[in-house]
C-alpha cells in the first residue's frame, strides 16, 4: 500500500462549496478532439477519474460564438444545444468520486472568429495575436458589451450547471484569455474605469465572479486561472504585479489556478524546462490568500509533489502532461506501485494534437485518446487469441511496446535483440543534450518486462530468415527500425543529391555512435524536427563551427507544435550557430556546400569540412522481405504471422513508434475487420429542415 510520505497528497479539499477527494488536479487540456470528438474525450477524461484524479477539467470551452478559435478545435458552449456532450463528459468525470470542472474561455484578443464571422471583442482595439498571425483587429469592448460579457459568463455558468459540472475554472493565463487581457497593460490600453490602476484592470474579473457567484455559487467551485508571469517587461502582467493582485483580491475565486504567462512557457518541453520549473515564481503566493492554490510544473515525482505541499507552495499539485502519460498516476501512488508509473518525458507530442487540429498522441501512452474510438484502456488489455507465442525482433520502442502489451494479453514473447542493449533509437537518442528525459520511454518498459516471467530477451541476436524459419514461432513481429539516410533524399531532393568524391558526408547515426566531426560543419536540415537543433548543439559542445542550413522559414519547423520552436533557434542562436533560412543543398563538394535560395534558386557557396545530413530515413526491412519472399514455408515451419511495424514499417517520432506497437498487440490474433474503419468516430448531426 501507499507510502506514508505521501499520505499528505491524499487529503480531502475544499474548493468552495465542493470537496475534492485528494490533491490530484488535472488542469485543463486540450486534446485535439474538442467539439469533433465528444465521446473520445469525455472517454479519455472518464480514465482519468478511474485513475484516481480528484479533480478533472475539460479543455478549454469557448463560452460565447462571438469568440472562437478556429481552425483550433476546442470545446464549445454557445447554446443549449450544446449541454448534452458535455453532460457526457461530466458524469464520465465523476464516476470515481472526482470533481468535474469546465474551463470557460473568451479569447478576446486570440479569438479571431474565422467561423463565426463576427468582429472579435477585447479590452481594447489591437490585432488579434494568434499562431498564426491572422490579418484581424479586433474592436475595444463598450461598456455596453462589458456588461453584455458579464451576461454571457453568467449564462455560460448557468449552462455549465445543468451539464453536471461542479467546478468552474475562468481561464485569464497563456495570452489566451480575456481576463488576462484586462488585467495585462499589454493589452488593456483603456483610460476608463477598466483601465490604468491595478484595481481598475481588475475590476471586469471582479464582476463576472461576483455575477456567478450570485447565480450558481452556492452549488459550483469557482476557479481563476491567472499568469504568474507574462515576461514581457514593464508593460505585461509581472508576478510582482500578480501578487499585488491576489493580495488585493486575496478571497476573489473559490481557488487561484497559477499557471506561466505564455503557453510556451509554462508547457515547455522537458529539453529547456526541468520539473517544479515554476516553483520560484509560485513560491510565497499561498500566503497572501485564503483560498487554495494549483500550480502545474510537469510533475512526475511523488516526492516532489509532497514535497510542494509540506512546503506550502502549493495546496494542490496541478497536472497536465504527466495526467495523458499515466492517468493512473494517483492509483499508483496510493497503492504503493511507484515503479509502475508512466512518467511524462516532456515530449509534447500530446499538444501537437491541439496545433495541428488531429486526434493527440502520447509517447509514453498509446491509448490516449482511443479509449472510445478504439476501446484501449491504459491498464487492461483484451483477452488472449488462440495463438501462443511470439517472436519480436528488435527491442526499439515499438518492439518494447508490443512486448510488453503482449505478455500482459498472455502471449509468450521473445525478444531477440542484434546489440547488447533495449531501447533501439531511444537508448541513442537519450544521449543527445536535452533529451534524457525521453530514456524513461525504455525503462518503463524494461521495468515492467523484468516483472513478466512470459517473457525472453536475447542480446546479440542478429537473426536471418533462415534462423527464424528454423525456430517455430507462431507470430514473428519486425520492429527493426529505420536509418538515417546519406544520400540527401527527403524533401527538397526526391533522389540522391549530387556529392563530389572527397565529400565528408556524416549522418545522425554516425554522431550518436560517436563519429563526430569538427572544423567549419554545415548541418542540412530538411527532417524539420527536433533532430537537427539538437546536432547543432552537440558539434558546438565538441568545438565545431556550425551553419545550419533548412529549406524552411523556421529552424525545427514541426516545433512549432510541441512549444519550442522559439526556444531552440534562441539557444542555437545564443550558441554561435549560424542559422541559415529558406534555403537549400543542391550540391555538396569536398570543401563546401551549394546552396539555393527556396524562392529563387539563387545560390551561394558555404564552406564545410563536413556535412551532416539530418533528411529522411529508410526502414530496415530486409529481413521482413525475406521472410515475405518465404511466405510459402511458413505453414511447414509453423508461422501463422508475420508482421512489419514501426520505424522499420515508415519512419516517424517516436509516439508513432510505441503506437505502433501497441496496436499490434492489441490486434494479433483479432478478426478482419475488412473494408471497415479501425476506430469509431462521430459525424455532425443534420439539421432539421
Amino acid at each position: 500500500m501507499r507510502d506514508s510520505r505521501y499520505d499528505i497528497l491524499f487529503q480531502p479539499m475544499q474548493i468552495g462549496p465542493v470537496t475534492a477527494k485528494n490533491r490530484f488536479y488535472q488542469v485543463p487540456h486540450c486534446n485535439g478532439g474538442g467539439y469533433r470528438d465528444p465521446s473520445a474525450a469525455a472517454e479519455m477524461r472518464g480514465i482519468k477519474a478511474e485513475g484516481g484524479w480528484g479533480v478533472i477539467f475539460t479543455e478549454q470551452c469557448e463560452m460565447h460564438h462571438t469568440s472562437e478559435i478556429t481552425p483550433f478545435i476546442e470545446l464549445r458552449l454557445w447554446e443549449d444545444k450544446d449541454i448534452p456532450q458535455l453532460r457526457q463528459m461530466s458524469e464520465k468525470m465523476k464516476t470515481h468520486g472526482g470533481l468535474a470542472g469546465i474551463q470557460l474561455a473568451y479569447s478576446g484578443i486570440n479569438g479571431p472568429n474565422l467561423y463565426s464571422k463576427e468582429v472579435p471583442l477585447a479590452p481594447s482595439p489591437l490585432p488579434i495575436r494568434t499562431f498564426t498571425n491572422d490579418p484581424v483587429q479586433a474592436r475595444g469592448l463598450s461598456k455596453t458589451e462589458i456588461r453584455d460579457l458579464r451576461r454571457w459568463f453568467v449564462n455560460a455558468a448557468k449552462r455549465s450547471k445543468l451539464a453536471g459540472f461542479d467546478l468552474i475554472c475562468l481561464y485569464g493565463a497563456h495570452g489566451f484569455g480575456i481576463f488576462q487581457h484586462f488585467l495585462s497593460r499589454a493589452t488593456n490600453q483603456r483610460s476608463d474605469e477598466y483601465g490604468g490602476s491595478l484595481e481598475n484592470r481588475s475590476r471586469f474579473v471582479n464582476e463576472v465572479i461576483a455575477d456567478m457567484r450570485d447565480a450558481v455559487g452556492d452549488s459550483m467551485g469557482i476557479t481563476l486561472r491567472v499568469s504568474l508571469d507574462e515576461t514581457i517587461g514593464e508593460l505585461g502582467f509581472s508576478n510582482s504585479e500578480l501578487r499585488d493582485f491576489i493580495e488585493m483580491n486575496r478571497d476573489l475565486p473559490d481557488l487561484w489556478d497559477l499557471a506561466q504567462g505564455t503557453w510556451e512557457d509554462c508547457s515547455g518541453p522537458s529539453r529547456f524546462k526541468e520539473e517544479a520549473a515554476q516553483e520560484q515564481l509560485v513560491r510565497g503566493i499561498r500566503d497572501l490568500t485564503d483560498k487554495p492554490v494549483v500550480g502545474v510544473g510537469r510533475f512526475t515525482s511523488a516526492d516532489t509533489m509532497a514535497r510542494m505541499i509540506k512546503s506550502g507552495t502549493l495546496d494542490f499539485i496541478g497536472c497536465a502532461r504527466p495526467s495523458i502519460a499515466d492517468p493512473f498516476l494517483p492509483r499508483k501512488i496510493e497503492e504503493g506501485r511507484i515503479e509502475d508509473i508512466r512518467e511524462c518525458i516532456g515530449c509534447n507530442i500530446c499538444i501537437t494534437g491541439d496545433m495541428t487540429m488531429s486526434i493527440s498522441r502520447c509517447t509514453q501512452n498509446p491509448t490516449f485518446m482511443e479509449e472510445w474510438r478504439k476501446g484501449w484502456h491504459p491498464e487492461k488489455m483484451n483477452a488472449k487469441g488462440d495463438s501462443e507465442n511470439v517472436l519480436i525482433v528488435g527491442s526499439g520502442p515499438a518492439g518494447l511496446e508490443a512486448a510488453r502489451a503482449l505478455a500482459l494479453r498472455g502471449y509468450d514473447v521473445a525478444i531477440a535483440e542484434a546489440g547488447t542493449a533495449l531501447g533501439g533509437r531511444v537508448a541513442r537518442e537519450r544521449k543527445l543534450p536535452g533529451l534524457s528525459a525521453w530514456g524513461r520511454v525504455v525503462e518503463y518498459r524494461e521495468y515492467q518486462l523484468s516483472q513478466r516471467a512470459n517473457v525472453e530477451t536475447y542480446f546479440d541476436s542478429r537473426l536471418t530468415a533462415e534462423d527464424i524459419m528454423e525456430f517455430g514461432f507462431q507470430n514473428v513481429a519486425i520492429a527493426t527500425g529505420a536509418t538515417w539516410r546519406r544520400d540527401g533524399v527527403s524533401r527538397q531532393h526526391v533522389v540522391p543529391m549530387p556529392m563530389a568524391d572527397g565529400a565528408k558526408v556524416f549522418t545522425p547515426d554516425d554522431l550518436m555512435d560517436g563519429r563526430v566531426p569538427g572544423g567549419n560543419v554545415v548541418i542540412y536540415d530538411d527532417d524539420h524536427y527536433y533532430m537537427g537543433g539538437v546536432l547543432a548543439e552537440l558539434l558546438i559542445q565538441q568545438g565545431a563551427k556550425v551553419t545550419l542550413i533548412t529549406p524552411s522559414a523556421f529552424v525545427s519547423d514541426w516545433t512549432n507544435n510541441t512549444l519550442e520552436q522559439a526556444t531552440i533557434h534562441a539557444r542555437l542562436d545564443e550558441m554561435g550557430v549560424d542559422i541559415v533560412l529558406n534555403r537549400g543543398v543542391t550540391r555538396i563538394e569536398a570543401d563546401h556546400v551549394v546552396s539555393n535560395c527556396v524562392y529563387t534558386g539563387k545560390t551561394r557557396n558555404y564552406a564545410a569540412d563536413a556535412v551532416v545530413m539530418v533528411a529522411s530515413r529508410s526502414g530496415n526491412d530486409q529481413l521482413y522481405q525475406d521472410l515475405v519472399a518465404r511466405q510459402g514455408d511458413w505453414a511447414d515451419a509453423g508461422i501463422r504471422s508475420v508482421k512489419l511495424f514501426g520505424d522499420a514499417e515508415a519512419p516517424g517520432p517516436i509516439a508513432w513508434a510505441t503506437y505502433a506497437g501497441h496496436r499490434f498487440a492489441r490486434e494479433l490474433d483479432g478478426a478482419d475487420i475488412g473494408d471497415g474503419l479501425p476506430f469509431r468516430r462521430e459525424i455532425t448531426e443534420l439539421a432539421a429542415e
